[in-house]
């Protein structure tokens, strides 16, 4: 088992203990003023749970490069001793650090360097959806001089301790804007011919491999597949591979997509594995040139290291990188190594808290695992001098993660939850295709629940019958969840109107045409389940077919958006009053949602008014002033939560200390990064004030 995973690895005069490396993810600790200690405390928790080699977050060669506000530069001090740090910590827990040395071209923000809101520097200056601005092109001064920074860069991560370092040259950042045609328009030294537009990543290697000692690694990420119009053709990128191993290159990590692509490429509609048939491509590539023994390393999409393992056993790939999988679990090598892969939080692919994240300064933390990018913050495993008693009342993903939190701490915990399974709202969501993960994490979190000693009681709801047992305990955190709002709209008791809990439930007993009132994530969850029927997942062949991407490499799908499979059998409709269908989804979902939405045929309706719900459908008003009906069988009420807090009383009666948490806090905007980040804190928060560990303490 896993045969392949963990046999060592040399990547230039560096060997690394097994073929998984911690891919580089932007976290936003990069800039913290703390010195570095939160991101030591990150790495270094992975590098106990069995990470070999880490690849840091992007620093920028200089200030021009900075993606925003949250990069760390490379010419400040404080972020060379924040570094540095890092490193001394990876090391003194028995680990290996690469930096990875980044530049965002036209992907930076307007004014990130600090130049009060000057253009970002690229190629040429073409215009980008993503930063939303027209960058300035740089001139052949400018050009040198980055190649200069570049090697700078390599220098300071060679002075300051790490292993190697990785030059960022993928997802459409400066280094992959000038191999694309797309916006490398230039007609000098520098552009015009394919020759031309692989010679920055080509000096820019030759200048990073020449300011390092010999047997000091250099990897290169570079793109697989641009996946945008005009991007990297695949001839290009073949003899790209080649000019990189040539010039000195040590490994090849080869990545896909840009932020401006229409395909997605890390978001959970995504086949696990999907993307390793491009770094499979590279790998022949290097193969057919005599360059057989650089490694390729494949990144994207895995989130079990069984997955890896497979791709590795074909022998066209020699590393698999996987990211946000460490952030959900920093032990995922070890737990898969000693086989107790079951116990693995699995990344879901969600974005929520990581990639949307990383794009502004919040600090990148994980849904299924709230205490990463805290870890300095909220220890882990705990045996405290005095081990207290505990209840949580709910076990949707707020309740689960105080109860897990709690027991981690060393204290005693039940758990009682009112319905007969676990899971809350989040088990919802795991009915809608694509997100099956989803329901692993619930299983995840009961299973350890389990290994934990925690027994949890379904089926029971608290009551004054459960007064004395509350007065028993020293806290209790209370994470009982939401109820569906029920809006005051004629016609709402009508016998086919249902809240969306009960449809959710049956889908099945739904009838050919749905209007769903409201348009939130809910809301689009469940159209996405109705229209989508129980349509299997794809396989990352059939993904890849269905965005014309199988016929040529590097190709950009022919179709446009909306080349999801086809739908289901129902007619749906989701309407909203106001605002965006879907809103309170991530960025870098979001679109991807929609997409499939339309294409299994579903109506999206904004800025209506609602006259009335009549046995026809639902009589709306439009933004014309029009009344119309949208006929259904049945109408769907999806229009927001309330708190279910009617254990407070009962909490205050037995005089015991309790937290709120999740949806029982505020149903406003409710969401499961949220819900998992306040059970954390407010398990924290109650063993904080019950430190005595005397029961029924008030506090």
């Amino acid at each position: 088992m896993l045969d392949h995973v963990f046999r060592p690895c040399a990547i230039g005069g560096l060997t690394v203990p097994h073929r998984v490396v911690m891919g580089a993810m932007h976290l936003n600790l990069e800039t913290l003023g703390d010195g570095g200690a939160a991101l030591a405390a990150f790495y270094t928790e992975r590098v106990r749970g069995g990470a070999g080699l880490i690849v840091t977050g992007g620093s920028a060669v200089n200030a021009a490069g900075s993606g925003g506000p949250g990069y760390g530069v490379l010419d400040d001090v404080d972020h060379r001793a924040a570094l540095a740090r890092a490193a001394r910590a990876v090391h003194d827990a028995g680990g290996l650090i690469a930096l990875q040395l980044f530049h965002a071209g036209r992907y930076a923000l307007p004014g990130a360097s600090g130049a009060d809101g000057a253009p970002p520097l690229a190629p040429s200056a073409v215009y980008s959806r993503f930063s939303r601005t027209a960058p300035r092109a740089m001139t052949g001064r400018q050009i040198t001089e980055t190649v200069a920074a570049f090697a700078r860069g390599a220098t300071a991560a060679y002075e300051l301790g790490f292993d190697a370092v990785e030059v960022m040259g993928s997802e459409g950042y400066l280094i992959n804007q000038f191999t694309a045609p797309l916006t490398n328009r230039r007609d000098d030294a520098w552009g015009g011919d394919a020759g031309r537009r692989r010679r920055f990543p080509v000096e820019v290697l030759r200048a990073v491999r020449a300011a390092v000692p010999p047997g000091f690694p250099v990897l290169f990420r570079m793109s697989g597949a641009d996946l945008v119009d005009d991007g990297t053709p695949w001839e290009e990128t073949a003899a790209l591979a080649v000019a990189l191993a040539t010039a000195g290159a040590d490994a090849l990590a080869v990545g896909v997509g840009w932020h401006e692509s229409p395909v997605p490429t890390v978001q959970a509609q995504v086949p696990a594995g999907t993307w390793a048939v491009y770094a499979q491509r590279v790998k022949r590539a290097l193969r057919a040139a005599g360059h057989e023994a650089v490694p390729v390393i494949a990144s994207n999409r895995f989130n079990q290291l069984a997955q890896a393992d497979e791709v590795l056993a074909g022998g066209d790939v020699d590393l698999v990188a996987m990211a946000r999988p460490f952030l959900a679990d920093p032990a995922i090598v070890e737990k898969s190594r000693t086989g107790s892969d079951l116990s693995v939080d699995l990344c879901i692919a969600c974005n929520e808290a990581c990639i949307d994240r990383s794009f502004g300064t919040e600090r990148v933390s994980c849904l299924v695992n709230p205490r990463a990018g805290y870890e300095s913050v909220f220890p882990g495993r705990r045996f405290p001098a005095c081990r207290n008693r505990y209840a949580v009342i709910g076990a949707g993903l707020a309740g689960l993660e105080a109860a897990r939190t709690l027991a981690r701490l060393g204290h005693e915990v039940e758990v009682y939850e009112a319905a007969g399974e676990p899971g809350g709202q989040f088990r919802l969501a795991a009915r809608v295709p694509g997100k099956a993960a989803f329901g692993a994490t619930v299983r995840q979190r009961v299973r350890e629940l389990a290994a934990l000693d925690v027994p949890v009681h379904l089926g029971h709801r608290v009551g004054v019958r459960d007064v004395q047992r509350l007065r028993a305990v020293d806290g209790v955190v209370l994470a009982t969840g939401v109820r569906p709002h029920r809006p005051n709209l004629p016609g709402v008791d009508l016998p086919h109107v249902l809240d969306y809990a009960r449809a959710f439930a049956a889908p099945e007993a739904l009838g050919p045409r749905v209007a769903v009132i409201g348009g939130g994530g809910i809301a689009v969850d469940l159209a996405h389940l109705l229209a989508g029927g129980a349509s299997p997942a794809l396989t990352p062949e059939e993904f890849l077919a269905s965005r014309a991407l199988t016929a040529l490499p590097g190709a950009v799908p022919v179709s446009g958006p909306g080349a999801a499979p086809a739908g289901g059998h129902r007619r749906v409709t989701v309407m909203r009053r106001g605002g965006r269908i879907g809103a309170g989804i991530g960025p870098s979902t979001r679109w991807v949602v929609l997409e499939e939405l339309r294409a299994r045929g579903v109506r999206l309706l904004t800025d209506v008014g609602y006259e009335g719900i009549t046995r026809e459908g639902v009589v709306v008003i439009g933004a014309d002033g029009e009344r119309r009906l949208v006929a259904a069988d049945h109408v769907v009420l999806a229009t927001g939560q309330l708190s279910r807090r009617e254990v407070v009383p009962l909490l205050r009666q037995a005089g015991v200390p309790f937290e709120i948490a999740g949806g029982a806090d505020d149903a406003r905007a409710l969401n499961a990064v949220r819900a998992t980040a306040q059970g954390l804190r407010a398990a924290h928060r109650i063993v904080e004030r019950t430190g005595s560990g005397e029961p029924g303490r008030t506090g």
